[in-house]
């Protein structure tokens, strides 16, 4: 019975490790994710500037 309590004991703190670290990798995406959302907005503002100072004084 004592070797029973072991073993389950061992595969529930097995369990709430792999838990606790898939939760920590789908966050280390997420933020990836939001970074390379602002990275694209970063890039089509400059883009965008650029195309207004070339075209914009021309008289």
């Amino acid at each position: 019975m004592k070797n029973l309590q072991s073993l389950t004991l061992s595969l529930l703190l097995l369990l709430s490790l792999m838990i606790s670290s898939c939760s920590a990798i789908a966050s280390i995406f997420k933020a990836g994710m939001d970074v390379g959302i602002f990275l694209v907005i970063v890039v089509i503002i400059v883009i965008v500037f650029i195309v207004i100072k070339v075209t914009g004084n021309k008289e």
